[in-house]
Order: C-alpha cells, then structure tokens, then sequence
C-alpha cells in the first residue's frame, strides 16, 4: 500500500471513529446534547431537541435561518456549541441577535455552511487529495480550510482560529451535521 493511500486508510479510520464511537449495534440515532438525530427530521428539528445546541438554535431563529435550513438541501453544516458560543467576548452573543444585527449574525452562522453533503470520510478524502488541506466554500461566501489535527478533523477560519468536530456524521433530513466546539468567524 502507498504511504498516501496508508495515510487515507488511517485518517477515514480515525475519522469513523468519531462518527461511529459508542453507536449500538442495532444503528441507534446518534445522541446529540442528550436528544436522540432522527435521519428523518430536517437540521432545525433535529437541532432544536440538543440541550447543547440551544445557543446555535436561537440565534439562527433570529436571523431567519430557520427555513432555509429545513428546505431540501443538502447542507453541511458546523454546529457549534453552546460552550463554543460562551468562549466568544461577554456580549457578543446578545448583541448578535438583535435586530440590527441580523445581517452579520446572518454571516456567521452561513459560514457555518457548506452546501452538499460531506461525511467525515469525504472531508478526510478532500483533505488527503489536497495534500493535508481542504478548502470549502461557504454559503456565506468565504472559505473554510479542514485539515486533519489530534486524530480528527479541524477548521481554520479566515481569521487563523480553529475548530474541532467533536461529533461527526449526524446524518439529517437534508444533509449532515458536525458539531464543534469553536464559533468561526468569516473575514469582517
């Protein structure tokens, strides 16, 4: 076996690993903040039953998200936490959801999405085929780079920070879910 093709087999098996790690046998739904993510209810749904997502939830309520996220998709999408919200300055998030803020809560939160469907292994694939990089457009319109970090997969936003999917492949209705445990922030 190539040492790149060595390479790929370890990152999609540690990347299965996060996706698969404690999943029962008889393929029970991912637990998500406590809640079961039914493959048959759209991201909102799914993401509105997380205890840990409820920060994520209000505000893509409050920038109109809602729909849009619940139509047919496919969508990728990065959901940070609640506890990736509270890193951010104290503020910042009450300040986000008010109405005048709308359109750059808006930027935030679609930088967070990628249109189509990347499982962790096509995400570890594009990472591999691009040389320890993979660069994803964001709905918002910037870029997001995936790299693989610690045994499982990060994102670098425009501003050098970084995220780590924490939980992979929350297979939804109209795409997948990733969780993470930073907010990433598009080029102001």
């Amino acid at each position: 076996m190539s040492k790149t093709r060595s390479s790929l087999a370890v990152r999609i098996a540690a990347v299965a690993f996060l996706g698969f790690a404690g999943a029962a046998v008889a393929q029970e739904p991912p637990m998500v903040g406590g809640a079961p993510m039914l493959p048959t209810m759209t991201i909102p749904e799914n993401a509105s039953k997380a205890d840990n997502l409820t920060t994520l939830v209000a505000a893509v309520t409050a920038a109109g998200l809602v729909d849009t996220l619940a139509s047919d998709g496919p969508f990728t999408v990065f959901a940070p936490t609640n506890d990736a919200f509270a890193k951010l300055p104290a503020g910042t998030v009450d300040n986000l959801v008010k109405p005048e803020m709308k359109d750059t809560l808006t930027g935030i939160l679609t930088y967070h999405v990628v249109a189509g469907n990347y499982t962790a292994n096509a995400l570890a694939a594009a990472i591999d085929a691009g040389g320890g990089k993979a660069e994803l457009k964001t709905v918002a319109g910037g870029t997001l780079t995936a790299m693989m970090k610690d045994g499982g997969i990060a994102l670098m936003d425009a501003a050098g920070n970084t995220a780590m999917v924490t939980q992979a492949n929350v297979t939804q209705k109209n795409g997948v879910v990733h969780v993470i445990d930073t907010v990433l922030m598009p080029k102001a």
